[in-house]
């Protein structure tokens, strides 16, 4: 059976504090495609899930070029919140953006997208928690398991990460 991501390489974001389901569910769903999926940190070599699940990065963010990559993926959780402070993550997730290639942010990682400042003017959702920093970004909000602006995907919760896998599947065969 042919795999419908065979080729294309993906990005998947780790912080301490990431959501256990966010992280490790977009992980195995893309490789199961046939994704080459890369887990990139802002430094160290482990991180921890809110659930105490650690995660051993291939590497650093910053050793990542944006036109190398088919997709962005951040996983929610308290780690967006830090992952928005560091400038490589920020461009990464730019740079990827304005290449017209896939970022998808699940739950909190709404934040990321926000920070990068590529959410104005599209429509995204989130977690119920950080809709108003969506909206006051100049995202159009829709309440919904997930939103697919262009290249944008954006999901609210873990129970949203069937319709959320899907849809990055979805973008990146289409792409072909």
């Amino acid at each position: 059976m042919d795999k419908l991501l065979t080729g294309r390489k993906i990005a998947v974001l780790a912080e301490d504090l990431y959501e256990d389901l966010e992280l490790w569910y977009p992980v195995l769903r893309l490789r199961e495609e046939g994704a080459q999926v890369i887990v990139a940190g802002t430094g160290s070599k482990t991180y921890t899930g809110k659930n105490g699940y650690p995660v051993t990065v291939d590497t650093d963010v910053d050793k990542l070029s944006p036109a190398d990559l088919d997709a962005v993926v951040i996983p929610g959780g308290y780690a967006p919140d830090r992952l928005r402070r560091y400038r490589p993550v920020l461009d990464l997730v730019r740079e990827v953006f304005q290449q017209g290639r896939v970022v998808a942010a699940i739950c909190h990682a709404a934040w990321v997208p926000i920070s990068a400042g590529i959410v104005k003017g599209r429509r995204a959702t989130c977690f119920f928690a950080i809709k108003d920093d969506l909206i006051n970004a100049g995202a159009h909000y829709e309440d919904a398991e997930v939103v697919r602006d262009g290249n944008l995907i954006t999901s609210r919760q873990p129970s949203d990460l069937g319709a959320f896998c899907r849809e990055i599947i979805v973008a990146l065969a289409q792409k072909r």
